[in-house]
């Protein structure tokens, strides 16, 4: 069955970098989009950013763009999260997701994605 599963989070101070992995089986993991979420306490989940099966195209939302790097290794099939310069406001847990069929484009839209990770805890706190 279709597996993702998460791994890298912790505890951080403001400033600092992590690296999350998504480490997935079960599918053909170079013909699916892949995003990055997270949730908040309290918040609903949001989209990070994602990449795309065709060309490795990517997407960051405002908030993390030029401090987070996506990346996609296709013979690991794994996709990483490169955090730096990490603040407070990160603070959430961090989900892996893919989708059941891939447009041209990637989204970070939840509703587009139909396989989720169990999430990982990044905590950004001094």
């Amino acid at each position: 069955q279709v597996q993702l599963v998460e791994s890298g989070g912790g505890l951080v101070q403001p400033g600092g970098s992590l690296r999350l992995s998504c480490a997935t089986s079960g599918f053909t993991f170079r013909y699916r989009n892949i995003g990055w979420f997270r949730q908040a306490p309290g918040k609903e989940r949001e989209g990070v950013s994602c990449i795309s099966k065709t060309d490795g195209s990517t997407y960051y939302v405002d908030s993390v763009k030029g401090r987070f790097t996506i990346s996609r290794d296709n013979a690991k099939n794994t996709v990483y999260l490169q955090m730096n310069s990490l603040k407070p406001e990160d603070t959430a847990v961090y989900y892996c997701a893919a989708v059941a069929t891939s447009s041209f484009s990637c989204s970070v839209k939840t509703e587009d994605y139909a396989y989720w990770g169990q999430g990982t805890q990044v905590t950004v706190s001094s």
